[in-house]
């Protein structure tokens, strides 16, 4: 369950304020304008409640991938660089400032909207524009998943799930691919960045959880055990009894595996985001609990696959002991007893109730990471198993310390490719050549949206 982030918003800008080019003298012009419709589609997917956000997803990438190429242009005629084999001579005449509202720092008042932060230099102007466009990604994703969690609507089949969970490793491995070039750039930059979002750290992490979910997307396609559940919570599902979910030995193992290369990713994004500083320049509590949730969610995953593939063998009681590994990688205490879990039904219910309104809302569901899902699958494999073996087998089972030790090193799946950062066609260029045909017009207002004006904190960073 990929992240549910919140898109940044922007100031007005204007190139030419800051930006003088000899050789193509619309440029600045041209840029300015794609900005424009950058920073309104932002504004605009703000203010739409979020049961339509999801269709506009696709404007707002659209104006971010329109704008990219005119930003990496002025940044490369500023670097002395080739724009599609032809030479673009930008000067910075002054210090650009422009305004950004961070999304994942920490929050200097709870409840409260971030304050802006001011940007110096257009690399982070990059950086926050690759960042978004990641974002938009990321819930692109979210978005192809919601149909396989939510219980109101009709009950997804094989061959459905298969091409949602295609889609949207789509969107998560295109996601990774921008953080990890974004991530790659902003080490080379010498200086401090101004907020905690376009940090190195955090885009090398960023690029690590979206490896993480893609990866464990790739287990979820052939996982039968979550559809079960969901089948089982759905109201529009008339099949009240299904076929005991079948994993080839083989496969298990593999699938365990895969999990445990996801919590390595999920590890190592949580490691960066703690490596920042705390309070209001550090990482926001809420996606530090998400990375935390997603590292453990991995693991308890890879508990119940070696549980599978023990009870598969024949070794029901060390499945039962896999079983309560897992729930014990997710934080909740099981009683070796046969009265079960040691858990509160009561408010158990209460929170599956309450994410199941969240999914069919479009609201921030899947915050926890998937943990609630798991624990699910994890008490149904467990009340399962432990009949087979009170019954059957009556063996005593393992305890779990022993088997967690023994879990092997997880195996990677996806490659992330080099991100191709998008140019110029040669024909746009040459068409700049001429003076711009009117001056720019960006809008006077600061304000990215109908809220206060609040300044942000301001860090002088390097610039061209």
């Amino acid at each position: 369950m990929p992240f549910p982030f919140v898109l940044p918003t922007t100031s007005a800008f204007s190139f030419s304020s800051s930006v003088s080019c000899d050789s193509h003298p619309s440029l600045p012009l041209s840029a300015s304008t794609y900005r424009g419709v950058v920073r309104d589609a932002l504004k605009k997917h703000k203010r739409l409640p979020p049961s339509s956000q999801t269709a506009n997803l696709s404007t707002v990438i659209s104006s971010l991938e329109s704008y990219l190429p005119y930003l990496i242009a002025i940044d490369a005629g500023l670097s002395n660089q080739p724009v599609s084999n032809e030479t673009v001579n930008t000067v910075l005449e002054s210090t650009p400032s422009i305004s950004w509202r961070p999304t994942l720092s920490g929050d200097l008042v709870p409840g409260r909207e971030r304050p802006r932060v001011n940007i110096n230099s257009l690399e982070y102007e990059i950086y926050f524009t690759l960042s978004t466009l990641g974002f938009s990604h990321v819930l692109m994703a979210r978005a192809a998943l919601q149909p396989l969690y939510s219980t109101t609507q009709d009950f997804q089949g094989t061959q459905e799930r298969t091409t949602i969970m295609t889609t949207a490793t789509k969107y998560l491995l295109e996601a990774a691919s921008i953080y990890d070039y974004a991530a790659t750039r902003s080490e080379q930059v010498i200086g401090s960045p101004p907020c905690v979002d376009v940090s190195p750290a955090m885009l090398r992490a960023l690029a690590s959880l979206c490896h993480a979910e893609a990866t464990l997307l790739a287990v979820l396609k052939d996982d039968p055990y979550p559809a079960a559940v969901a089948q089982d919570r759905n109201k529009n599902d008339k099949e009240w009894m299904f076929k005991a979910p079948d994993i080839p030995k083989v496969r298990a193992h593999l699938y365990a595996r895969l999990c445990l290369a996801a919590s390595e990713h999920a590890t190592k994004a949580s490691a960066l985001c703690q490596s920042a500083r705390a309070g209001p320049s550090g990482v926001s509590s809420g996606f530090l609990r998400y990375l935390e949730d997603s590292r453990r969610t991995s693991r308890a995953k890879a508990c119940r696959f070696f549980g599978i593939d023990a009870e598969l063998g024949g070794e029901t009681a060390e499945g039962i002991a896999w079983a309560r590994a897992g729930l014990h990688e997710l934080g909740i205490e099981v009683k070796d007893t046969k009265k079960g879990l040691s858990l509160s039904r009561t408010m158990k219910g209460f929170h599956e109730k309450r994410e199941d309104r969240r999914v069919d809302k479009e609201t921030t569901w899947g915050a926890d990471a998937g943990k609630l899902e798991e624990t699910r699958i994890l008490e149904l494999l467990d009340a399962k198993w432990s009949k087979i073996n009170d019954t059957m087998n009556t063996r005593p089972i393992p305890p779990i310390n022993a088997l967690i030790s023994k879990m092997p090193s997880g195996r990677e799946i996806h490659t992330i490719k080099p991100y191709q950062v998008p140019t110029l066609d040669r024909d746009v260029l040459e068409a700049m050549r001429a003076p711009p045909e009117q001056g720019e017009n960006v809008g006077g207002e600061f304000s990215s949206d109908d809220e206060t004006l609040v300044e942000g904190s301001t860090t002088r960073s390097s610039y061209y």
